[in-house]
């Protein structure tokens, strides 16, 4: 039992190490919130229908985000790794529900933060609303690249611009994972994969 405590104290010490801007009493306060669960791979921290009522903080595993399009196929659109924010933005901060789903690809463990306590954060504490706007920043930046990638880059370009952004990635997702995100069929990214490993 204290094994597992001190197992939970070092994910939430993890967590609390990245809040740059709060000040020791913001970090009390949000420690006596904050929440840790054990995810298997397969499971979904979130699906489509439902609303976002915590936000996320990676501490070790791997996300897919997707969603699913008229036919029925599964159209990736991100993947989450540790250290880093997990959350479908834009309906967690209306309080809406999302559209798609937060799938595990690996064992995650995720620190949480409610919803009405980041808000009460943000009327307690100065710098929280600095931290806040920061992951804000943050995940709004990381959707208009996206976009942006599917504007002006080949599939070629978005592969190469993935695998140099995300090495430590490559072996942890799927090709067919990796290829819907691209945009491409897996047959177009085995074919790109084979050109550039002759290159």
């Amino acid at each position: 039992m204290l094994k597992i405590i001190n197992i939970i104290e070092e994910f939430i010490q993890q967590y609390l190490k990245q809040l740059s801007y709060s000040t020791p009493q913001e970090k009390e306060f949000i420690k006596q919130h904050l929440s840790v669960k054990f995810y298997k791979k397969g499971d979904y921290f979130l699906e489509s229908g439902q609303v976002q009522t915590e936000m996320g903080f990676i501490c070790s595993g791997l996300i897919r985000r997707f969603y699913i399009n008229e036919k029925g196929n599964q159209i990736t659109t991100g993947f989450t790794k540790e250290n880093e924010y997990i959350t479908d933005y834009p309906a967690f901060i209306r309080q809406r529900a999302s559209k798609y789903y937060l799938q595990c690809l690996e064992p995650t463990t995720i620190v949480n933060l409610p919803y009405k306590i980041i808000h009460e954060c943000y009327a307690k504490f100065r710098n929280s609303e600095m931290q806040g706007r920061l992951i804000a920043e943050n995940v709004l930046t990381i959707l208009n690249d996206r976009v942006e990638s599917f504007l002006f880059n080949t599939a070629e370009e978005r592969y190469l611009k993935f695998i140099s952004e995300n090495p430590n990635l490559i072996q942890r997702v799927s090709l067919t994972h990796l290829a819907s995100f691209l945009g491409i069929e897996r047959q177009s990214l085995s074919r790109i994969r084979s050109k550039l490993a002759k290159n």
